[in-house]
């Protein structure tokens, strides 16, 4: 599994967002990895099985999201930054999303 997973849900609707595209960089902005999240908003599988400490983001294309919906949205992309203190614990960024709005928080 990678060490940085992630779950999007749709809250003004209440389920998964399936087909948002989401980018794992490092610190310095490089791609460490990529994916799309599934029909139940996961990702397992976004980059290396292992981090170092450090600082990282976690990069959601939320525009192309709800334009496929034919909703109109304030945030085009979401951007979340967090910092890896422990590399030897598993870290899950879930995105709580509306076209409006949106939180986060340290999952597990």
């Amino acid at each position: 599994m990678s060490a940085v997973t992630t779950h999007v849900l749709d809250a003004a609707l209440g389920r998964p967002a399936a087909g948002i595209a989401v980018r794992l960089e490092d610190a310095d902005g490089r791609e460490l990895g990529a994916g799309r999240t599934d029909a139940d908003g996961r990702i397992r599988d976004l980059g290396p099985d292992a981090l170092p400490a450090g600082d990282y983001a976690l990069t959601f294309t939320t525009g192309d999201y709800f334009a496929e919906r034919g909703v109109d949205t304030f945030y085009p992309q979401v951007r979340i930054a967090f910092r890896i203190a422990d590399p030897d614990q598993h870290h899950h960024v879930p995105l709580l999303l509306s076209p409006f709005a949106y939180s986060t928080y340290r999952g597990s």
